[in-house]
């Protein structure tokens, strides 16, 4: 940890920022460095190996596909990838960087009006895509949606290497590439509302990876499994820049399948293993059910949502790793603050750590935007290298999330001790206010999550005639076994004080979720007022 003695809330970048690089020049210099050492390994869906690359093979493929691109895109085009976890989307995401193109990243779950959306409002000019996945046929939406958009000038299959191909002899040579020039576009996840999209630069998804990966222990010659979805930045800039970076070798699922996944930790021993609190949950029940062998995995990290406490014990008990817990979001490239390995368990269960190197972090007061004092509530905000660029042509939401001193304010509320480490109360959107009352739903939702039945829940606010709103408090149960809403709120009034206990209690099959596994609160509260719930009332 950093040593440091804090008054008010804010924390001071640590270190020297290295020079900036782009990812080409990441991919360049792995490549030199690591030149036979195996880069990535695609995996079947049974968990089997597929197709493989050494880093030198991967930089070549990649390079030669730069080329293919620049035969067809000036610099400074936009163009979307749809597809799900396959190996030439990572070919594709640095072959475009090389050659100077954003790539736009489109979660393949999409239908035609999600998608379509994406096309026209990143001024996307080509598609590149597959056939289907899991049920979706992306080809015959793609191509309905973009007979429609006149901008569209290529659609590629990606599975096609000869017409992906096509162009990389043409001897065209790639564009001086600078790592502040944007390199992707990212469509935020959209708990709250519709995606906006994040333009992120070369140096920001570089570094905030590598560091990301470092601090997790991550080696040369490590094996990790990649099953993180590539559209979001987890996975392809956290896992597939930052094991590039360092030299590790990525196992790339296709999808995320417990069974098969714990089936690859059991014959691979990889030392590393990521995963929003879903899977995690469900990665824990397969071993439980299976019985496989997971003791190789030395260091876990789990974010994108409030990582519960019990959760982290649990998985100590299930894998004998902490999980380290990563905070940040789509517009920081991604990570803001991350725990350290050796960090005591309270600090590992009550923060989300301190920031990543070579990054600013304060708590400011949502009213004043002051810096607030140590252990006092605020927004939490960030600046730096990390920051996005802005929102693609959407001024007014930039202005409102980037203020005039450059700091990025994330919406979401916190504390930070004189240590610098940071707590997360809740979402400056998702408060409750009840009778005048805030109440925050991480605070009930890691109470509840200490019952023995409770696997997952979501604390969110519903409109009420007389308290403004009430708390409505959804779960999923680990074995179909469900408390009474009695039960719950006994169990709940012994750890948590009146105003906090829920006053509905509805059980779920499933979640709505966005495509990086976060819940969509949103959803659940619009599916309440509709009644489209079974509700337990205490």
């Amino acid at each position: 940890m950093y040593d440091v003695k804090l008054k008010d809330s804010y924390f001071p970048a640590q270190g020297v920022l290295p020079p900036p690089i782009t990812l080409g020049e990441l991919l360049r210099r792995s490549a030199e460095k690591f030149a036979d050492a195996s880069a990535l390994i695609e995996l079947t869906y049974a968990g089997e190996y597929g197709r493989q690359w050494s880093y030198r093979t991967l930089f070549e493929e990649c390079r030669r596909l730069a080329h293919a691109l620049a035969s067809r895109h000036q610099q400074g085009a936009r163009i979307a990838v749809w597809a799900p976890n396959i190996p030439e989307w990572i070919m594709l995401e640095y072959a475009s960087a090389m050659a100077g193109v954003t790539l736009v990243t489109v979660n393949p779950s999409y239908q035609a009006r999600e998608l379509k959306f994406v096309l026209e409002q990143s001024r996307s000019e080509a598609i590149y895509y597959v056939a289907d996945f899991r049920g979706n046929p992306m080809k015959k939406i793609a191509d309905e949606v973009c007979d429609e958009i006149p901008a569209i000038k290529h659609r590629i299959v990606l599975t096609d290497h000869e017409a992906l191909f096509d162009g990389a002899d043409s001897g065209v040579e790639l564009p001086a590439v600078e790592s502040h020039h944007e390199t992707q576009i990212q469509y935020t996840s959209g708990t709250t509302g519709f995606p906006k999209g994040a333009l992120l630069h070369h140096q920001g998804l570089v570094q905030n990876a590598v560091d990301t990966m470092t601090r997790a222990g991550v080696k040369p010659g490590d094996t990790f499994i990649h099953h993180m979805p590539l559209f979001h930045t987890t996975g392809c800039a956290i896992l597939a820049v930052g094991g590039v970076g360092l030299g590790a070798t990525m196992l790339l699922a296709p999808i995320f399948d417990p069974e098969m996944i714990v089936k690859v930790i059991e014959s691979d021993r990889p030392r590393l293993l990521l995963g929003v609190p879903t899977m995690i949950v469900a990665l824990i029940d397969e071993v439980k059910k299976g019985g496989r062998d997971v003791s190789s995995i030395e260091r876990m990290m789990s974010g994108g949502a409030m990582v519960a406490p019990e959760l982290i014990r649990k998985a100590e008990d299930v894998f004998g790793s902490t999980i380290q817990i990563i905070y940040g979001q789509t517009e920081t490239s991604p990570v803001i603050t991350q725990a350290w390995h050796d960090d005591c368990l309270e600090d590992l269960t009550e923060t989300i750590g301190q920031p990543l190197p070579h990054v600013e972090v304060s708590i400011r007061d949502p009213q004043t935007n002051k810096v607030v004092p140590c252990n006092e509530q605020g927004e939490i905000c960030t600046r730096g290298y990390l920051v996005m660029i802005g929102y693609n042509d959407n001024p007014d939401a930039t202005e409102a999330a980037i203020d005039s001193e450059n700091w990025l304010h994330t919406g979401d509320l916190g504390r930070m001790d004189e240590r610098g480490y940071v707590k997360i109360t809740g979402r400056v959107k998702e408060m409750i206010i009840r009778g005048g009352e805030n109440l925050f739903p991480a605070e009930i939702e890691n109470a509840i999550l200490e019952h023995d039945e409770i696997a997952e829940v979501a604390v969110v606010g519903v409109p009420d005639d007389k308290w403004g709103e009430q708390v409505a408090c959804f779960m999923r149960v680990r074995e179909n076994k469900k408390p009474t809403a009695a039960e719950l709120k006994a169990f709940i009034r012994e750890r948590l004080s009146p105003q906090k206990t829920p006053a509905f209690w509805i059980y779920v099959e499933e979640w709505p979720l966005t495509g990086s596994g976060k819940i969509r609160k949103f959803k659940l509260a619009e599916a309440f007022k509709e009644r489209k719930f079974d509700v337990l009332s205490a």
